[in-house]
């Protein structure tokens, strides 16, 4: 079993390292984003409740991402393990999610968080751009579409994501570096904490991953 937590700011490559750790231990990769996006497409009771604050650019109220995340976490395919995506962003999170798997006599094996300057993350994330029917997600100069402005799979027209606009891009991680930081230490007193740097190619940085989770610190 092969419990992980991704920590990083936006922009930072958690979601590229997520599906690559998928593929190797065969587990579900738990994004509350993608789930939060999907509640909001689909018009359920928690995307109306979260739309409004995601379109501001504001974080969801921590009962609402805890709900949504216990109750994945119950699911049949995360029998074998776990990534957490995304989540959790606070301390209050932290401890909730740890009293949630304590229930569920599971703990968490490793919390991996990949160390990306804020010069590159807004170079990263300004520079994305993204397929609103399939998802796909491209670069304007790391991984651009074979034809500008147009996704490979299905000829969709490529969009900017309103998360990734400039005014929300400095909001995210100006709550990143008030909120998030202060789980570094928190997952450090535990000795879950184990550092990347995520400045490097995907696959090199993904090298270094596997390597702290199989080799310890």
């Amino acid at each position: 079993m092969v419990n992980v937590i991704l920590l990083g700011a936006p922009g930072a490559g958690k979601g590229t390292q997520a599906k690559r750790l998928v593929e190797k231990y065969g587990i579900p990769q738990i994004s509350t984003g993608d789930i939060l996006r999907e509640a909001v497409r689909n018009g359920t009771p928690l995307g109306l409740q979260a739309g409004p604050l995601m379109s501001a650019g504001k974080l969801v109220p921590d009962d609402l991402v805890v709900g949504i995340v216990r109750e994945r976490l119950k699911q049949a395919d995360c029998g074998a393990g776990f990534l957490l995506d995304g989540f959790p962003r606070t301390v209050p999170q932290a401890e909730a999610l740890e009293r949630a798997l304590a229930e569920m006599g599971r703990v968490v094996d490793a919390v991996v968080e990949l160390e990306v300057p804020a010069d590159l993350i807004r170079a990263r994330v300004l520079g994305r751009r993204s397929c609103p029917s399939c998802g796909a997600v491209y670069h304007l100069t790391d991984s651009p579409p074979s034809q500008p402005g147009i996704c490979d799979r299905d000829g969709t027209a490529l969009i900017t994501r309103d998360d990734d606009r400039p005014e929300k891009v400095e909001k995210r991680l100006s709550e990143f570096a008030a909120l998030t930081r202060s789980l570094s230490p928190w997952f450090d007193a535990r000795g879950l904490l184990r550092r990347v740097d995520g400045t490097g190619s995907p696959e090199g940085v993904f090298r270094s991953v596997v390597q702290v989770l199989e080799g310890g610190r």
